[in-house]
Parts: structure tokens; sequence; C-alpha cells
């Protein structure tokens, strides 16, 4: 059973995040508070698996919630603010759901944290040279390792990228252009001008889309020829 906890200001936000769970097989919601101080002491002393929380609360904001947990659970933040992304997954949320939230938008989190929760993670007897390689990326105000093996794909959000991995999601300052540059070209391909993904990620391929990890990927025109050269030889 996937534990849920749900704080949120608003109590018809509240009210709709429980009725979208309640709709789910093995999701439970096993608390729910109007404020982030509440909701604090329930975690400091609770394990949960995962924590649907609003950023703008009286007192303690959930941003200032995250920061304040040792232990913090899988996020997925409910906010009516699109403003304050980057800073959100910079502190690695599950994902970044803006109200009014639709059934459409909350499943697609829902499969996002289903896929990262359970992702395998591959541990071969004998790495080679790609299991080994990674590269350091700024986040925030340091430099985080990323193993190469790890990436499925890359978002590019003007002067930062997305970096989707199989463990999480990092905000890095740098453009797509520059990762495409740094990553080896038979490992990874180039789909649109905002998607850089790797090529042994890929679970289908459907008319001008890439599915990995569960999530459609557009192919770009300007892209596809070259994509499909390195995808059939």
């Amino acid at each position: 059973m996937i534990t849920c906890v749900i704080i949120d200001d608003e109590q018809p936000a509240r009210e709709l995040i429980a009725l979208h769970l309640a709709n789910l097989q093995d999701f439970e919601v096993v608390a729910s508070f109007d404020n982030a101080l509440d909701g604090f002491s329930f975690l400091q002393k609770h394990t949960v698996d995962l924590l649907f929380l609003d950023i703008q609360m009286p007192r303690l904001t959930g941003l200032e919630l995250i920061r304040s947990l040792k232990v913090c659970p899988k996020v997925i933040l409910t906010t009516a603010y699109r403003e304050y992304a980057v800073e959100a997954f910079e502190l690695d949320v599950m994902d970044y759901l803006v109200k009014p939230i639709t059934q459409e938008r909350f499943m697609k989190a829902i499969s996002r944290f289903n896929y990262y929760n359970h992702a395998p993670v591959e541990k071969p007897e004998a790495p080679n040279s790609f299991d080994a390689a990674y590269i350091f990326l700024k986040v925030g105000k340091g430099q985080v390792k990323v193993y190469l093996r790890d990436i499925l794909y890359i978002e590019g959000l003007k002067d930062f990228t997305k970096v989707h991995t199989t463990q999480r999601v990092l905000v890095a300052s740098e453009r797509i252009s520059y990762m495409e540059d740094k990553l080896p070209e038979g490992k990874f391909a180039r789909i649109h001008k905002s998607f850089l993904i790797a090529l042994d990620k890929i679970e289908r391929i459907q008319a001008d889309q890439v599915i990995i990890g569960g999530t459609p990927l557009p192919i770009g025109r300007v892209f596809k020829n070259e994509f499909m050269k390195k995808v059939v030889g």
C-alpha cells in the first residue's frame, strides 16, 4: 500500500486530491492537514511514501517544509503558482502540478511516481566503460554526479535543462545544446529542439512520438531523419 499525506490550506484542493486517490488501488491517504506545521509534526513521527504539498501557505511554505525535513518522502507539489518550478525541481520533487488539476494531469503524475518508485536498478557484474561513465551537472549552488546509464531523457528549458533519470529529476544550469555535445553520440540522440533522449531507454516509437518511462515525447520534423538512422541503422 502506498501511504499518502495531503497538505494544503484550501479544503476543496485537499478534497479533490483525496477523491483522485480514492479511485486508485494501492493508494491510501493516512493524513490530511491545512497547514505545513501540523504536517511537519506528523512527518517527524511517521514514514509515508508520497506527499501532496501546496507551496503558498501561511507561517511555513511547502518549499520550506521540504527543506526542514531530514527524511522527506517523494513529493508532488500542487500549486496555483508556476514561478516556483525551477526552485522546486532543485529540491528533487517528483512532479509539479498547477491548479486547477485535471484528472488526466493527476494520473500522469501518479504514473511518473510509479515508474520512478519501481524503476529497476541494473548492477551488471562486469560494467563496461559506459556503465561507469558519469558527468557532473550544476544544480543550484553545487555539482551533482549523474551516471550516464541512469539518464532517461533531457528536456530543454531555455537556459536550463530538466534531466530525467531513473531515480529523480534534476534541473541543471546547462543548455540542451551543451548536453548534446557532452553526451556520447552513439548512446543519445536529439529528437526535438527541446528533447534529447537515451537510445537504450526507448520503449516504443509510434507516429511522431517516442515513449520513454511511460512518457510520450515529440519527434521534431527537423530531427526525424537523423534520429531514425540511429534507431534502424
